[in-house]
Protein backbone atom coordinates (compact mmCIF):
# COMPACT_ATOMS: atom_id res chain seq x y z
CA UNK A 1 0.00 0.00 0.00
CA UNK A 2 1.38 3.41 -0.92
CA UNK A 3 1.62 6.26 1.61
CA UNK A 4 -1.31 7.98 -0.15
CA UNK A 5 -3.42 4.84 0.14
CA UNK A 6 -2.48 4.50 3.82
CA UNK A 7 -3.56 8.10 4.40
CA UNK A 8 -6.87 7.48 2.61
CA UNK A 9 -7.53 4.49 4.90
CA UNK A 10 -6.69 6.48 8.04
CA UNK A 11 -8.88 9.42 7.03
CA UNK A 12 -11.80 7.13 6.22
CA UNK A 13 -11.38 5.20 9.46
CA UNK A 14 -11.57 8.47 11.41
CA UNK A 15 -14.80 9.41 9.59
CA UNK A 16 -16.45 6.33 11.15
CA UNK A 17 -15.61 7.29 14.74
CA UNK A 18 -18.65 7.29 17.05
CA UNK A 19 -20.77 5.32 14.56
CA UNK A 20 -22.89 3.01 16.76
CA UNK A 21 -21.99 -0.66 16.97
CA UNK A 22 -24.74 -2.56 15.14
CA UNK A 23 -24.19 -6.15 14.04
CA UNK A 24 -24.06 -6.64 10.29
CA UNK A 25 -24.76 -2.97 9.56
CA UNK A 26 -22.68 -0.82 7.22
CA UNK A 27 -24.00 2.75 7.36
CA UNK A 28 -21.71 5.63 8.33
CA UNK A 29 -23.10 7.37 11.41
CA UNK A 30 -25.91 4.84 11.85
CA UNK A 31 -24.30 1.46 12.51
CA UNK A 32 -21.45 -0.91 11.74
CA UNK A 33 -19.68 -3.93 13.23
CA UNK A 34 -15.98 -4.77 13.11
CA UNK A 35 -15.90 -6.76 9.87
CA UNK A 36 -18.17 -4.36 8.01
CA UNK A 37 -16.05 -1.42 9.22
CA UNK A 38 -13.08 -2.98 7.44
CA UNK A 39 -15.11 -3.59 4.29
CA UNK A 40 -16.46 -0.03 4.26
CA UNK A 41 -13.19 1.73 5.06
CA UNK A 42 -10.98 -0.09 2.55
CA UNK A 43 -13.67 0.20 -0.14
CA UNK A 44 -14.22 3.93 0.41
CA UNK A 45 -10.45 4.47 0.39
CA UNK A 46 -10.31 2.83 -3.05
CA UNK A 47 -8.17 -0.10 -1.92
CA UNK A 48 -10.54 -3.03 -2.52
CA UNK A 49 -13.78 -3.68 -4.41
CA UNK A 50 -16.95 -3.90 -2.35
CA UNK A 51 -16.81 -6.96 -0.08
CA UNK A 52 -19.92 -8.14 1.75
CA UNK A 53 -19.49 -11.21 3.96
CA UNK A 54 -23.04 -11.00 5.37
CA UNK A 55 -24.92 -12.81 6.68
CA UNK A 56 -22.82 -14.38 9.40
CA UNK A 57 -23.82 -15.75 12.81
CA UNK A 58 -22.89 -13.41 15.66
CA UNK A 59 -21.69 -16.19 17.96
CA UNK A 60 -19.89 -18.54 15.56
CA UNK A 61 -16.54 -18.03 17.35
CA UNK A 62 -17.96 -19.49 20.55
CA UNK A 63 -18.89 -22.84 19.05
CA UNK A 64 -16.41 -23.50 16.25
CA UNK A 65 -12.65 -23.78 15.92
CA UNK A 66 -12.55 -22.93 12.21
CA UNK A 67 -10.74 -19.62 11.62
CA UNK A 68 -13.49 -18.10 9.46
CA UNK A 69 -12.49 -14.49 10.17
CA UNK A 70 -8.86 -15.07 9.21
CA UNK A 71 -9.88 -17.03 6.12
CA UNK A 72 -11.94 -14.07 4.96
CA UNK A 73 -9.12 -11.60 5.63
CA UNK A 74 -6.65 -13.79 3.77
CA UNK A 75 -8.73 -13.46 0.61
CA UNK A 76 -7.89 -9.74 0.55
CA UNK A 77 -4.74 -9.31 2.62
CA UNK A 78 -1.54 -11.02 3.61
CA UNK A 79 -0.11 -11.65 7.05
CA UNK A 80 2.91 -9.49 7.80
CA UNK A 81 5.88 -9.90 10.10
CA UNK A 82 7.37 -7.06 12.08
CA UNK A 83 5.62 -4.14 13.70
CA UNK A 84 2.16 -3.09 12.54
CA UNK A 85 2.15 -0.13 10.17
CA UNK A 86 -0.56 2.50 9.64
CA UNK A 87 -3.57 1.05 7.76
CA UNK A 88 -2.65 -2.54 8.67
CA UNK A 89 -5.30 -4.76 10.26
CA UNK A 90 -4.67 -6.31 13.66
CA UNK A 91 -6.75 -9.29 14.75
CA UNK A 92 -7.90 -10.38 18.20
CA UNK A 93 -9.02 -13.71 19.60
CA UNK A 94 -12.45 -13.77 21.23
CA UNK A 95 -13.99 -17.11 22.02
CA UNK A 96 -12.24 -20.00 20.30
CA UNK A 97 -10.98 -18.13 17.23
CA UNK A 98 -9.75 -14.81 15.91
CA UNK A 99 -13.05 -13.00 15.50
CA UNK A 100 -12.32 -9.28 15.85
CA UNK A 101 -10.13 -6.84 13.97
CA UNK A 102 -9.10 -3.21 14.00
CA UNK A 103 -7.35 -0.73 11.74
CA UNK A 104 -3.94 0.40 12.95
CA UNK A 105 -3.58 4.19 13.11
CA UNK A 106 -0.11 4.41 14.71
CA UNK A 107 0.80 1.41 16.84
CA UNK A 108 -0.70 0.71 19.33
CA UNK A 109 -3.54 3.15 18.48
CA UNK A 110 -6.36 1.47 16.57
CA UNK A 111 -9.85 2.24 15.27
CA UNK A 112 -12.43 -0.50 15.64
CA UNK A 113 -16.14 -1.13 15.96
CA UNK A 114 -16.19 -2.51 19.48
CA UNK A 115 -19.32 -3.91 21.03
CA UNK A 116 -18.32 -3.11 24.65
CA UNK A 117 -17.82 0.55 23.63
CA UNK A 118 -21.10 0.41 21.65
CA UNK A 119 -19.47 2.36 18.80
CA UNK A 120 -16.47 2.83 16.53
CA UNK A 121 -13.73 4.08 18.80
CA UNK A 122 -10.06 4.90 19.08
CA UNK A 123 -8.39 2.44 21.42
CA UNK A 124 -5.06 0.94 22.40
CA UNK A 125 -4.33 -2.53 21.09
CA UNK A 126 -2.30 -2.99 24.26
CA UNK A 127 -5.22 -2.27 26.61
CA UNK A 128 -6.03 -4.77 29.33
CA UNK A 129 -9.10 -5.94 27.37
CA UNK A 130 -7.35 -6.33 24.00
CA UNK A 131 -3.63 -6.81 24.57
CA UNK A 132 -3.78 -10.46 25.67
CA UNK A 133 -5.97 -11.25 22.64
CA UNK A 134 -3.71 -9.83 19.88
CA UNK A 135 -3.27 -12.09 16.88
CA UNK A 136 -1.84 -11.89 13.39
CA UNK A 137 -1.45 -8.56 11.58
CA UNK A 138 -2.52 -8.24 7.95
CA UNK A 139 -1.82 -5.79 5.15
CA UNK A 140 -4.38 -5.22 2.42
CA UNK A 141 -2.80 -4.82 -1.00
CA UNK A 142 -4.14 -2.60 -3.78
CA UNK A 143 -7.02 -4.45 -5.38
CA UNK A 144 -7.36 -6.62 -2.31
CA UNK A 145 -5.33 -9.44 -3.79
CA UNK A 146 -2.70 -10.76 -1.41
Amino acid sequence: MTPLQQEAVLLEAHRWLNTPYVRQAAVLGAGVDCIMLLACVYYAAGIVPWIDPRPYPSDWMLHRSEERYLAGLEQHAEAVDGGPQPADIVTFRFGRTYSHAAIVIAWPTIVHAYEPARCVTLDSANSAALGPRIGPVYRVTAGGVA
